[in-house]
């Protein structure tokens, strides 16, 4: 089976970090058909789009993207091509996991948690005006079908996956209709899971609480705002950005992305980590049902995070970003003889 896939390269580090990861997925062994497409500033230059219809045709037809980081301009210039790309295909479940690497120095051990964030509407709705000049408003959007239908993708992934605990996040307190909606939809829809314990937080309590202990949570369950700052706070448990995944998944389209930046000032020094790009092409691997692959690459990526003279210059190595994958793919093919070692011998 070949899997056809759309891949955004992205701009800075973009195109090493994608490049290493296609890499190592062909290296397991399972046939890929990439379709590549550029999106921001470099697609403009080319087609006079920021995302070209044959991009958006592309994730239309394959269902499924892989996405390095492109750059969004703060404060003006074209708008996020993430938030674009996550309206587009009704992207409405963020999903980041939170775990731990072997012998990244943190304050923190042995973490793990799931972040899911509403992704499609909340203050990140983009509905901006001028009032009179020097005043702006900006719409915060919450509806009863986005809250609910996000409360029930994480029920939904805590059962199948054995997770026992889900915080609703919010600031109800304050925003009594629009975050008391969100909470209240979450509440209906933990009724109907009552093996899973249901709990809320305000938002700025949770920060404190995350800083103080983060194994008193399990599944965070977000709107848009709190969850995109919330989940950078707790990439920092795991040693930063630039070691956690990222998925936006809707009802029919995935896009699985780095959710780092660009690093314009190490693109193309071969310097780059592409660690985020790949274990968001391993949340990839498992969404199109090869979970044997995905574990492969897991254990060699943590195998090779156990001896740090294979690791990037970032995280005290001496590897370029394309020896870092051929350490991985070195590993995973050690591990192979070794299986079928074992299996010859029993």
């Amino acid at each position: 089976m070949t899997h056809k896939i759309t891949l955004i390269p992205g701009d800075g580090i973009g195109p090493e970090v994608t490049k290493a990861t296609v890499r190592i997925l062909e290296a397991t062994g399972l046939k890929f058909e990439w379709e590549t497409f550029q999106a921001g500033a470099e697609a403009y230059e080319k087609y006079h789009e920021y995302i070209p219809k044959e991009l958006l045709d592309s994730i239309d037809r394959n269902r499924v993207a892989l996405k390095g980081p492109v750059t969004t301009p703060v404060g003006g210039g074209f708008a996020s091509i993430n938030v674009a790309l996550r309206k587009k295909f009704e992207l409405y479940a963020n999903f980041r996991p939170i775990r731990n690497l072997p012998h990244i120095p943190t304050r923190y051990p042995d973490v793990d948690l799931i972040i899911l964030r509403e992704n499609t509407e909340g203050l990140y709705s983009g509905i901006e005006h001028e009032v009179v000049p020097g005043v702006v408003e900006s719409l915060k959007i919450i509806t009863e079908k986005a809250s609910t239908r996000i409360a029930r993708f994480a029920f939904d992934y805590a059962r199948k996956n054995g997770r026992k605990k889900i915080h609703a996040i919010h600031k109800a307190n304050i925003m009594k209709m629009s975050d008391g909606l969100f909470i209240r939809c979450s509440r209906n829809v933990s009724k109907e899971y009552p093996e899973i314990t249901y709990g809320e937080h305000i938002v700025d309590n949770t920060c404190m609480q995350l800083v103080m202990n983060p194994y008193q949570y399990d599944v965070l369950l977000l709107e848009n705002l709190y969850g995109d700052i919330i989940s950078d706070l707790c990439a920092a448990f795991v040693g930063g950005l630039g070691f956690v995944p990222g998925a936006n998944i809707g009802d029919q389209h995935a896009i699985f992305e780095a959710v780092h930046g660009s690093a314009p000032d190490i693109a193309g020094k071969n310097m780059a980590n592409p660690t985020a790009v790949l274990r968001s092409s391993l949340l990839m691997l498992r969404h199109i049902g090869e979970h044997e692959a995905a574990l492969r690459i897991r254990n060699a990526l943590e195998k090779v995070y156990r001896d740090r003279e294979k690791l990037t210059r970032d995280v005290g190595g001496k590897a370029g970003t394309s020896e870092f994958a051929d350490h991985i793919i070195e590993a995973m093919q050690t591990a192979d003889i070794e299986n079928a070692a074992q299996s010859s011998r029993a």
